[in-house]
């Protein structure tokens, strides 16, 4: 009486397994990718403002947004053209808090 082999013989379905492991590989980075996601949606985000005296123009002229105090430029001794260009220029909008974040505010 022949021995009978009882080990998993992977040579007739190479094709299959090759299949096998690039779909668990898909599955794996798809899942990856998911978690890294919802993750980043449930992160606090940090107030820099509270009210609109927090917030400031982000440059000297011709600002195009506006940061938290600690981030302002000093604007001591500078002269600005009188073009307007920016959002903030000629009375156009101004600095404010909104929802915890410097935004400009459209008069």
């Amino acid at each position: 009486m022949k021995k009978r082999d009882d080990k998993i013989r992977i040579s007739h379905n190479k094709k299959l397994l090759v299949v096998i492991i690039i779909l668990i590989f898909l599955l794996a980075l798809l899942i990856y990718f998911i978690l890294k996601n919802s993750n980043q949606n449930n992160i606090p985000v940090e107030k820099e403002c509270v009210n609109d005296e927090d917030c400031f123009a982000s440059a000297c002229c011709h600002a195009e947004f506006c940061v938290a105090k600690d981030k302002a430029p000093i604007c001591d001794k500078i002269f600005c053209s009188q073009v307007c260009s920016g959002p903030l220029d000629c009375n156009k909008g101004h600095c404010g808090c909104v929802n915890g974040r410097c935004s400009v505010i459209k008069n």
